[in-house]
């Protein structure tokens, strides 16, 4: 039934638009189309094969999108991959400039809502992209990555994953100078996919405001890829944002199980467990036939907010749908047209519209132009690190 606070939620997504905090079509243009955007043409709707297309964005009411240039951190050379991922959103840039506008800044995007544009930023998914060199790290930031997930599913040698088994204990002091070194940038410190160890450690290493560009609360769904409620304490007086996800696995605890045996069934034929090509997808339709799959719904997902809501403050909450890098979604988001969906069961809930417009634009530009702040100061300051894994962690 369609909720009847929809007109309200596209009115308010009129002014502030959704900041998405994570897209990953990059990498779906890549496996699915080679990179070829005239076989995938995001211009027109392409709902058999993504979740994400411009008319669809516009339907969502989506005005900034942070494009995840994600490569596998099991890739034996991943800097040329994440180059390659880079110049799939610059060539999309360059083919759709009335629709997308290349954003850096917090002003940029400010720019390009005002312009009717959808702001487009990047962010590098996992550590494993600057292969341990704080020289790449600068390289992508000139490319235009402006945050970089400290560790994907597995860990990296400076850092430890939710999803891995415990290596260096959260940060190494290679992987706080990591985060220095972005502070000093004024790169987002990305926390989704890393062990909650490594939370804590980033908070105490960091000197700007940290985000969490597509991930859920751990109290609601205990799955260790969500944040538990003492990280999210702490992000009122850190100033970062909770980028909540959509992702089922990630939302609701049955689907955890669920997923567990699914990804099973896949690892038996043979397949990574992430896969979500055409024979995986044929694996779990089948699998799903055996074993009806749990079904996240709207409410599931702004269940999430509303805890986070309350442990972390209104101020610290943002959307991170994860589209294009999840094979399932919650009735009622299936793709990027979706979000007004959510805002309107939040308006049922009580959420105003003051508090809806910091969730969806506010407080993700906010903690962008926080970022730059605190690397003007430090680069005034401190020259670029020159440090070496081998020399801080031998």
């Amino acid at each position: 039934m369609t909720s009847p606070s929809l007109p309200r939620a596209r009115t308010l997504l009129g002014e502030f638009p959704v900041v998405d905090g994570h897209n990953d079509l990059p990498w779906a243009l890549r496996e699915k189309a080679r990179y070829d955007l005239d076989a995938l043409d995001v211009a027109v709707r392409q709902d058999a094969a993504l979740h994400t297309d411009i008319p669809r964005l516009r339907e969502g009411g989506v005005g900034a999108q942070y494009w995840s240039v994600y490569v596998p951190s099991d890739l034996p050379d991943p800097v040329p991959a994440t180059l390659e991922q880079i110049d799939c959103v610059r060539r999309l840039l360059a083919r759709h400039p009335k629709d997308l506008a290349p954003a850096l800044t917090a002003a940029d995007m400010e720019s390009a809502r005002d312009e009717g544009r959808i702001a487009s930023l990047m962010g590098a998914e996992g550590g494993h992209s600057i292969a341990n060199s704080l020289g790449t790290l600068r390289g992508l930031y000139e490319l235009g990555v402006r945050y970089l997930t400290l560790t994907h599913n597995d860990n990296v040698d400076w850092a430890d994953s939710a999803t891995d088994e415990p290596g260096v204990g959260g940060l190494s002091a290679f992987g706080r100078e990591v985060v220095r070194e972005m502070n000093r940038l004024g790169m987002l410190v990305d926390l989704s996919h890393v062990a909650a160890t490594t939370m804590r450690d980033a908070l105490d290493a960091t000197s700007a405001p940290v985000i969490f560009s597509h991930s859920s609360s751990r109290a609601v769904c205990d799955h260790p890829r969500n944040i538990p409620d003492d990280v999210l304490e702490r992000l009122p007086a850190n100033g970062g944002v909770a980028m909540v996800t959509f992702v089922p696995k990630f939302v609701l605890q049955a689907a955890v199980d669920w997923t567990a045996a699914a990804d099973e069934n896949l690892r038996a034929h043979g397949l990574h467990h992430l896969d979500t090509g055409a024979e995986a997808m044929r694996l779990h339709r089948a699998f799903e036939e055996r074993h009806p799959r749990p079904v996240a719904t709207v409410a599931t997902v702004a269940d999430h907010l509303d805890h986070m809501r309350e442990v972390a403050g209104v101020d610290h909450l943002g959307i991170g749908g994860d589209y294009d890098g999840t094979a399932f979604t919650p009735d009622g988001l299936g793709d990027v047209s979706c979000y007004p969906n959510l805002l309107a069961e939040l308006l049922d809930r009580g959420w105003s519209m003051a508090d809806l417009a910091k969730l969806t634009w506010q407080n993700a530009v906010r903690v962008l132009g926080a970022a730059e702040d605190v690397a003007r100061d430090l680069r005034a300051t401190r020259p670029p690190s020159h440090a070496t894994i081998d020399l801080l962690d031998g």
